[in-house]
């Protein structure tokens, strides 16, 4: 099954904007750190930001590389 590059660049644009959903997530919990497990919170918002962010540059730059071939 081949996916198109309009498609990728939606799955990647999904991603970022989902790892920016997770980075304000991470963000919230690192002001209210003073409650129990907010720390393992933020750090986990802060890593899946981290990794949804790089998968959709991952996505984005196939995406862009197909649409030139």
């Amino acid at each position: 099954m081949k996916i198109s590059s309009e498609d990728q660049n939606a799955i990647s644009i999904i991603l970022i904007y989902t790892a920016l959903l997770f980075f304000l997530l991470g963000m919230a919990a690192r002001m209210k750190m003073d409650f129990h497990y907010r720390a393992e919170i933020s750090m986990a918002g802060f890593t899946a930001a981290a990794v949804l962010a790089g998968l959709g540059v991952i996505v984005f730059l196939i995406a862009l590389r197909k649409r030139q071939n």
